[in-house]
């Protein structure tokens, strides 16, 4: 196994991570029933001397659902009909979403509601409430 870069400022090292092969699903016959070509890439995220104490617990927060109990991060590949092929798929993907989870978020920008859409707003409203008005004094 190789370093997975995800930024030219962080390389996950191959010995962080852990491999497992087992049988893929779905159709495939032969090749299926023989073969464990389903590669799950697995990173132990507390353990990991390349991450930071602030990349560890953002990872830990933001990836809570794809994480279990012990903190360990796991990514299954299973569309290739080799297993060299999962093996770089499941590296790009476990990649990819340190890549995305990493990145810091954009900075919310503060907006207000333009007066114009207030006033258009309460003019309805107005309207609206003269409209009912008129109906209650007709039916009396």
């Amino acid at each position: 196994m190789e370093d997975i870069v995800v930024n030219p400022a962080l390389v996950i090292p191959a010995n962080c991570l852990r491999l497992a092969f087992s049988r893929s699903g779905g159709p495939g016959g032969q090749n299926v029933n023989k073969l464990n070509t389903r590669v799950s890439l697995s990173l132990d995220i507390p353990a990991c001397p390349a991450l930071s104490d602030e990349q560890k617990q953002r990872l830990l927060k933001v990836l809570k659902n794809r994480i279990d109990k012990l903190g360990v991060l796991t990514i299954s590949s299973q569309e290739h009909r080799s297993q060299h092929a999962n093996r770089v798929e499941a590296a790009n993907l476990m990649a990819d979403l340190l890549r995305q989870t990493l990145k810091p978020p954009k900075p919310r920008k503060k907006t207000r509601i333009p007066k114009s859409a207030v006033e258009k707003r309460l003019e309805a409203k107005k309207r609206r409430s003269a409209i009912k008005q008129l109906r209650s004094q007709q039916v009396d």
